[in-house]
């Protein structure tokens, strides 16, 4: 029977929902179970009311036929094993009334074991008077077909079996089930009062009480049929009389949705990082004020939130969702409230979207009772559509660009570029509403969270413990209230590990938990000695006793393995560059135990070119968005309002990078100045470089020489810049500009230089006055102290360049500056 012509799988986006949704024409359709491999299990009645077990597979998108049970039974569990040759399914009486009993005397669920390649043989593995689960254990989605099935029976009677199923082949592919009259079986746990599957981990959580106190515990099943106690670890969550609950074994349509909301809610969410989060909820006995807990057990801690609901009626029958998003757990109760949690950096609480009302992006969501599957999977109660719960990045950047809370803008930033996982085009998004709203926040600096944030997850996925090690916001404390929400933190007991040897996510949680225990203070690398060492570097060059050419030579070479965008020469840029290289390399060599030194190098290569990456594109978006060209690089034209843009983005970014002590591409400040030039006043301009604000580079002084004419006011503006330069820089300056005011400075730089170390000799008081120019006899006698020490000492007091520049060179101008000082 083709099975397509009874039921529509179709794709229907709902935002921040999306994936695959499953509708139906039938009301006896329902989805049972979604197995590792992605196939989901479900049934319907014929006209004969016959129970048809139908599955989906995901990859072909096609319907198979699996099995036809000719009674009228209901199915509450079900599950098939991975090559699809034997089924499992627990059935109950249909509630029609007038019906007889078609199970076994005496019993309440049947549970059934069937080979289907071909159908053949059907095995009854309960009779009993209480509800069973069934669940096969698939070793890996795509593994080799394995001669033993393990299938596991969870009873409400607080107890889980595993039966080891040996499956035979016999004429051709006819799959038969080897002594079926007898199957081995283990007893997993019992005196459980809570259990929850993993399926896509094939882990089994489960919650005993010992002393009234809930312990929680893990059993991890391997590829090699074996499994293991994990871990045990105490949790403050009230169990005693809650009843017996399970989560994930497949789709449960028998519970009460009208008391589903009085229901205490507990879910285990894992992610690859090696997060391990408990999310609570207990019963609920008013709707005024509702609370849930989130343990983060991979970070030692709880934090429990309390809300007040709005507008809600004295019946309510919708319960709180919890939902894995990966980095992100999200709590949801529809109608009311939508709470986006960052499970990797739960710290600060201006780190998770907390939405309430009429947002549009929960009035998206379905406002029925849902159940929270394996992985990101999500079964609504009502319609029975299943979906595939995704983050909208649209939704998130309008958010972004909408919200007017600044708690809210840091949560939907960092959301986003988990989302995007640094993709070009999102950036640019981004870069382009930051370029129009830079000053839109002001809790925290815009700039400076793109960029640490962007960065971060720029080389994420690279290696693991990064998270560890780098920064992921330059935000580390938030004081504000969220509104709507308050928030208590407390210390939590870390799990007791059971096993020795640690691999995949495990190594990575017990790495996780090992951080909590050990790394005090937290290993997040920051500039401080970068700082410390950029500075000593240039106070030694100005003095110039700088140390070990070879170790300086060492620094500089690690920027030349950086590309920035400006290429220019901007030797302290430079040096902080090879400085961070230096520094973070370091960092990741001391706390990234057993990956190689390439690999490492490259890591902190590709981490700060994204960081100047960045800051070159906020700066190329802004250039473009006001439509600016190259002839804005010359001293001809007051600044226009786009200039003045331009140069108010470019102060932000300074100011961002400053505080955090990062590096700027060569070429920055040089354009950075020649903007501030050209838009601000003379005394504004002096301002800014006197507090900081603009760097003065030999590049734009040389500039500002050239393209400026002499005239009163830029006569002004040249000697004060010239002032204000660094010594060296300073007289290369003054060679540049011909002008009486520069010769008087490379004068008096020269005479400093050559009394320095003068000490008077006794001298003929007779002067030769024919071989000056001018009979003025202070004068003539101080050229000739100089001229005298020119002659002793010109090998070591070469002016660096400038060979012109002597005695008669100085008394020129000192003639010529007299001159002007008496206006002749």
């Amino acid at each position: 029977r083709d099975l397509r012509m009874m039921s529509k799988f179709s794709v229907k986006p709902v935002l921040p929902l999306s994936k695959y949704v499953l509708e139906n024409d039938y009301e006896s359709l329902h989805v049972l179970n979604v197995e590792r491999n992605g196939n989901i299990i479900y049934t319907y009645k014929d006209d004969k009311g016959n129970v048809i077990f139908g599955l989906y597979d995901c990859q072909t998108r096609q319907n198979e036929l699996l099995y036809t049970f000719e009674k009228d039974l209901q199915v509450f569990s079900c599950s098939v094993n991975s090559e699809r040759t034997l089924l499992a399914a627990s059935l109950v009486q249909s509630t029609k009334e007038g019906k007889r009993n078609e199970l076994q005397p005496g019993s309440k669920c049947l549970t059934l074991l069937v080979e289907i390649h071909p159908v053949n043989n059907v095995k009854v593995l309960k009779a009993v008077d209480s509800y069973i689960w069934v669940q096969f254990l698939y070793p890996h989605v795509e593994s080799h077909p394995l001669p033993e099935n393990h299938l596991l029976l969870i009873s409400e009677e607080k107890y889980i079996e595993q039966f080891r199923i040996h499956v035979t082949q016999e004429d051709g592919n006819r799959v038969l089930i080897k002594n079926s009259g007898h199957l081995p079986r283990d007893r997993i746990a019992e005196d459980f009062v809570w259990a929850q599957w993993d399926m896509s981990e094939q882990r089994l959580y489960y919650i005993d009480l010992k002393k009234s106190r809930s312990i929680l515990k893990c059993i991890q099943f391997y590829a090699d049929e074996s499994y293991n106690l994990m871990f045990e670890v105490p949790l403050d969550v009230s169990l005693s009389n809650s009843g017996f609950k399970l989560v994930n074994f497949g789709c449960d349509y028998h519970q009460d949705r009208e008391k589903l909301s009085k229901h205490l809610t507990l879910c285990v969410f894992t992610n690859r990082t090696g997060s391990l989060c408990v999310c609570y909820s207990p019963k609920c006995a008013s709707w005024e004020q509702i609370t849930y807990s989130v343990f983060y057990i991979h970070k030692g801690h709880s934090k429990t939130f309390t809300t007040s609901l709005e507008n809600v009626g004295s019946h309510v029958t919708k319960g709180i969702t919890f939902l894995n998003l990966d980095y992100y757990v999200a709590v949801y109760l529809p109608g009311h409230f939508f709470h986006l949690l960052n499970v990797q950096h739960p710290d600060l609480i201006c780190h998770s979207l907390f939405l309430t009302g009429n947002n549009e992006m929960i009035d998206t969501l379905p406002h029925c009772p849902l159940q929270s599957l394996s992985g990101s999977l999500v079964l609504d109660c009502c319609s029975g559509k299943l979906y595939r719960v995704l983050l909208s990045q649209s939704s998130l950047l309008q958010l972004l660009q909408n919200t007017r809370l600044d708690c809210e803008k840091m949560a939907a930033l960092h959301c986003a570029l988990y989302c995007g996982q640094g993709t070009r085009f999102l950036e640019g998004q981004i870069i382009q509403w930051i370029s129009e709203n830079v000053s839109a926040c002001h809790s925290f600096d815009l700039i400076q969270e793109f960029i640490i944030a962007s960065s971060y997850w720029s080389v994420y996925s690279e290696t693991s413990n990064v998270d560890k090690l780098l920064p992921h916001s330059s935000v580390l404390t938030w004081n504000t209230e969220i509104p709507g929400i308050t928030l208590v933190t407390e210390d939590i007991a870390l799990p007791f590990m059971k096993v020795l040897s640690f691999k995949g996510y495990w190594e990575k949680l017990n790495s996780n938990l090992e951080y909590v225990k050990y790394a005090k203070p937290h290993f997040h690398y920051n500039n401080i000695v970068v700082r410390r060492e950029w500075h000593n570097l240039i106070s030694e060059e100005k003095t110039g006793k700088r140390r070990s050419t070879a170790y300086v030579r060492n620094i500089l070479d690690n920027a030349i393995k950086l590309t920035p965008l400006l290429q220019e020469e901007d030797s302290h840029q430079r040096l902080l560059m090879g400085l961070m290289v230096s520094e973070l390399k370091d960092h990741f060599l001391r706390h990234l135990q057993g990956v190689e030194k390439k690999k490492i190098e490259q890591m902190v290569l590709d981490y700060i070119s994204k960081l100047l990456d960045l800051i070159c594109h906020i700066l190329e978006t802004s250039w473009r968005r006001h439509n600016l060209h190259s002839c804005v690089l010359h001293f001809n034209s007051r600044g226009s309002a786009a200039e003045f843009a331009v140069f108010h983005i470019m102060t932000r970014i300074l100011e961002a990078t400053k505080s955090l002590f990062l590096p700027l591409p060569p070429g920055f400040h040089t354009l950075h100045t020649i903007l501030g030039v050209q838009c601000l006043p003379l005394h504004n301009l002096l301002h800014c470089i006197d507090s900081g604000v603009l760097l003065l580079t030999e590049t734009a002084v040389v500039r500002l020489m050239k393209d400026l004419d002499n005239t009163e006011k830029n006569e002004k503006l040249k000697f004060s810049i010239i002032l204000r330069l660094p010594p060296l820089i300073g007289q290369k300056i003054c060679r540049l500009w011909d002008h009486p005011m520069s010769s008087n400075i490379i004068s008096r730089n020269h005479v400093t230089r050559l009394l320095q170390n003068y000490k008077k000799q006794p001298r003929n008081s007779m002067i030769d006055k024919s071989s000056f120019s001018v009979e003025f006899l202070p004068l003539n006698y101080f050229i000739e102290i100089l001229t005298d020490i020119e002659s002793s000492n010109q090998a070591l007091y070469p002016f660096e360049g400038d060979d012109n520049v002597d005695a008669e060179f100085v008394e020129e101008a000192a003639l010529k500056h007299t001159t002007m000082l008496l206006g002749l």
